[in-house]
């Protein structure tokens, strides 16, 4: 047989039956479906209507309960409440449906229940974040319900997280909290395996070291020239910038050493030898606002941890400045006692007139405007030795010089508002030299002692949880957080400790008294200062600043935030303002900024 009249093969011959079949169906619907055919009821509407869409027909059956053609479905689907529709037709079904959905976002089922989505939310809010992430797996809309950005923001608030953020500030507040979570983890890494910067705060022009205070990264030193210096720990966007003070013109010969310093977010406070008093805003720039003068040397000085309010202790006075409504400042208060004062501290978070606790040698004195020299605790010959006040509560040492034998040395606690004592701790024989109170966590107190040991106390149970053998020499200062210690001593040793698993981590040496210790999650101000203000030898001359390096005292700031390594940091060298006239060895003024090097 020719090739042109070749029999086709099989499947060209089953195709062709398929299209002329298909169109014979087709001619075959259409006749039945006419308005004229004879099938078509008088009365029927849906004859009377031209063929529905097939999609109208998909989606009404879905509507209705029904399967939609095609594979079948790995499981059944959750049964829809059932509704009358909206309207006659396909297209007002569907619409009509489509408004019934949004409207179901507001209601959010509970098993048999359906509440609406604010009383959902209500109810979330109990739960913490693994609930949260169990109930996400329940349904989508328990999902939706358990991802919403009010329940984990307020999450992140509750944990201490983007404390001064609004809702509005991260679009997810769950990836927020995890980001925050996973920072946590490592800068508690980094702490504990001492990874991070360290740098060296010194100023040599100052001479020596004589008293240090921090506030949040910000640092204040005072020297015995005479001078008050500022870093910023934070940014180090400036060279620390001399505070200037208020001396009368006259005044021929050195300046007079700085006695103590202390600096909170808005003021900076520097007592002198001379009685001298300097306040300066630190907004407003190097000059005071505000200064004073007593007539002798003053012992103690306190400044409010927020607010304006100053106090300071001379001779049998004691005398509280605070400006007024109009900003010009003024002595609130003035109190005399009997015995020269030791220790000196302002109660935070008081509203109205200042509180201050003084400790006069055996005597503790709650001093208020309106009951002046109020005696809180005395006991003759048990002079306090360390002092420490928070909002509601006063903790001190006394010493106990041997002729009460049953009564060793301890630290008292008691409250402000009712003026009794809440609970006495520590059966110690060496005198308790340092208590931390207002930095530590809820319901625990930390203090150092002449014994060389590290205590802290449950106030709830007046127990000492731990007991952490640290400095040859006796601890000078100490601070704590939930889960570290942080601890100096008087051979310049700063020890870091687990608290819970009462180890140290790591130790970091210096040659001086260890006098002022500060930490955040993030990073550690410790100050070394020498007890001698004078440097040895008769040699030595003011003008070479580089002989006897060791003997001025010593500022360290770390670091231990994961942007930040210790190969990463930079020099103190370089952090210069590049406009200094004079430089010196530890000190250079460069001519380009470092970053252009």
């Amino acid at each position: 047989m020719a090739e042109g009249s070749a029999e086709p093969p099989p499947f060209r011959r089953c195709r062709r039956e398929e299209r002329v079949g298909g169109a014979k169906r087709r001619r075959r619907e259409a006749a039945e479906g006419s308005p004229a055919g004879p099938a078509a009821e008088p009365g029927s509407r849906r004859a009377a209507e031209p063929a529905e869409p097939p999609y109208l027909a998909l989606a009404r059956g879905l509507l209705h309960g029904g399967a939609p053609p095609g594979p079948a479905r790995r499981g059944p689907s959750p049964a829809r409440p059932a509704e009358e529709p909206a309207g006659d037709g396909g297209a007002d079904d569907l619409l009509g449906q489509l408004i019934r959905d949004l409207n179901e976002i507001n209601e959010v089922p509970f098993f048999d229940v359906q509440l609406p989505y604010e009383l959902a939310l209500k109810i979330f809010q109990y739960l913490d974040k693994t609930e949260l992430g169990r109930c996400a797996q329940v349904s989508r809309t328990w999902k939706a319900l358990a991802e919403d950005e009010v329940l984990w923001y307020r999450l992140c608030q509750q944990e201490g997280y983007l404390v001064d953020t609004s809702i509005s500030d991260h679009a997810c507040w769950k990836l927020a909290l995890k980001n925050c979570r996973a920072r946590e983890r490592t800068l508690k890494t980094n702490w504990k395996n001492r990874i991070g910067a360290v740098s060296q705060l010194r100023y040599e022009l100052g001479k020596i070291l004589c008293d240090v205070h921090s506030c949040d990264g910000v640092v204040i030193a005072g020297y015995t020239s005479g001078e008050v210096r500022l870093w910023d720990t934070r940014t180090w966007d400036y060279t620390a910038p001399i505070l200037e003070a208020m001396h009368d013109p006259g005044d021929a010969g050195p300046r007079p050493h700085v006695s103590f310093v202390r600096i909170n977010s808005s003021l900076a406070v520097a007592a002198y030898e001379d009685g001298t008093i300097s306040i300066w805003n630190l907004m407003f720039g190097r000059e005071p606002i505000h200064h004073y003068q007593h007539n002798q040397r003053i012992q103690a000085l306190a400044l409010g941890s927020e607010g304006a309010v100053v106090a300071t202790a001379s001779g049998f006075e004691v005398k509280v400045e605070s400006p007024d409504d109009k900003g010009f400042w003024q002595t609130a208060a003035t109190f005399d006692i009997q015995k020269l004062v030791n220790f000196l501290n302002l109660v935070p978070d008081v509203v109205g007139s200042p509180v201050t606790v003084a400790a006069a040698e055996d005597i503790v004195y709650l001093l208020k405007a309106e009951v002046p020299g109020k005696i809180l605790h005395s006991v003759y010959g048990q002079p306090v030795t360390c002092l420490d006040v928070s909002a509601h509560e006063a903790a001190f040492g006394v010493k106990n010089f041997g002729w009460l034998l049953n009564e060793p040395n301890q630290i008292l606690l008691y409250n402000l508002e009712t003026s009794q004592c809440l609970k006495k701790m520590g059966n110690s024989i060496g005198d308790f030299t340092c208590v931390n109170l207002q930095n530590s966590p809820p319901n625990l107190l930390v203090t150092g002692n002449k014994d060389r040991r590290v205590r802290v106390f449950d106030l709830r149970k007046s127990e000492s949880l731990c007991s952490l053998y640290a400095h040859q020499l006796g601890v000078s200062a100490v601070q704590m957080d939930d889960w570290k210690i942080v601890s100096g001593g008087e051979e310049g040793l700063v020890c870091v400790w687990d608290q819970r698993m009462g180890t140290k981590l790591w130790e970091m040496h210096a040659r001086h008294p260890v006098r002022h210790i500060w930490f955040n999650s993030h990073s550690l101000i410790t100050a070394n200062i020498p007890d001698e203000k004078s440097l040895p030898g008769t040699s030595i001359t003011d003008d070479d600043l580089t002989v006897h390096h060791k003997y001025r005292g010593i500022i360290y700031a770390y670091e231990f935030s994961a942007d930040q390594l210790a190969v990463e940091s930079v020099l103190p060298i370089c952090r210069s303002s590049y406009d200094e006239v004079t430089g010196y060895n530890y000190n250079i003024g460069l001519a380009v900024p470092y970053d252009n090097i």
